[in-house]
């Protein structure tokens, strides 16, 4: 089963900046982000990044907020560590601590060569129904990214930016991320004024789910998922700025309010 808080982790890696594959000297960024659902607050999340060299740390904060915290008062914190290469990131390590209410959960990865050595999930998922579950396989676990590192493409140019799949992996369940091109358009936001792109979102599972979940068929087969992506400078790397997500209740939109670098 796809927990709700893994769902919630990967969907707030959307608000991931980061910045150059070979940055020549040390620089941070940082990204505020608001969750709405009909027009409404229901989460708020906060990032920062820093990269030195071929080495990048991300740390971020999540919380319910406004109509969420009626429903589900989660709060937690997500980092994610490793190096760059001019394909993509190469986690190293990835961890998320959250609450909600009084129950308390933890999702740890630890990466080598592109690979997945370990993961820990706490607490430990329950028996499964070899009927209807798809196990994960070792194959499954190579050339993954983590939910924040996922997200983040690097592009000689934005009509560059679409046009791929992800291997995503979120501690429990393995996907496919496809991202196809839309539309150009531009931008305004506290640190960011211009040019963005935006990408059709599909999404696969290939394992690490239950065969028939209505809210996965739902992602797979009738969500409009669209992801809408800015430069960071002249880095060659873009960051999602914008996003929609179809869910089986109505639309989910994440919206920066900050995508600036700070000193």
């Amino acid at each position: 089963m796809l927990r709700p808080s893994h769902a919630f982790a990967a969907l707030l890696a959307v608000a991931t900046p980061a910045t150059s594959f070979a940055a020549a000297a040390p620089q941070s960024f940082k990204g505020e982000y608001t969750v709405s659902y009909l027009g409404l607050s229901i989460a708020r999340a906060t990032f920062s990044s820093h990269y030195e060299g071929d080495s990048y740390a991300i740390n971020g904060t999540v919380s319910a907020a406004g109509l969420g915290r009626l429903f589900d008062d989660t709060k937690g914190t997500i980092s994610s560590k490793g190096s760059m290469s001019a394909k993509q990131m190469q986690p190293q390590a990835f961890r998320a601590d959250y609450t909600s209410g009084k129950k308390a959960s933890v999702v740890a990865i630890r990466f080598a060569d592109g690979a997945v050595t370990s993961t820990q999930v706490i607490p430990a998922p329950g028996a499964r129904n070899p009927k209807s579950w798809v196990p994960v396989g070792a194959g499954d676990l190579k050339s993954v990214l983590d939910p924040m590192a996922a997200t983040v493409i690097h592009a000689d140019s934005l009509d560059k930016v679409c046009g791929r799949t992800v291997k995503f992996y979120d501690g429990e369940m393995r996907a496919d991320l496809t991202l196809t091109y839309v539309s150009k358009g531009s931008i305004s936001v506290k640190g960011y004024k211009g040019d963005t792109v935006t990408c059709k979102m599909g999404f696969e599972p290939v394992a690490g789910y239950r065969k028939g979940r209505k809210a996965l068929d739902y992602l797979k087969n009738k969500s409009r998922m669209l992801v809408t992506f800015a430069p960071l400078g002249q880095s060659g790397v873009y960051a999602p700025i914008h996003a929609t997500v179809g869910t089986q209740i109505g639309p989910l939109t994440i919206s920066a309010g900050r995508f600036e670098a700070v000193n």
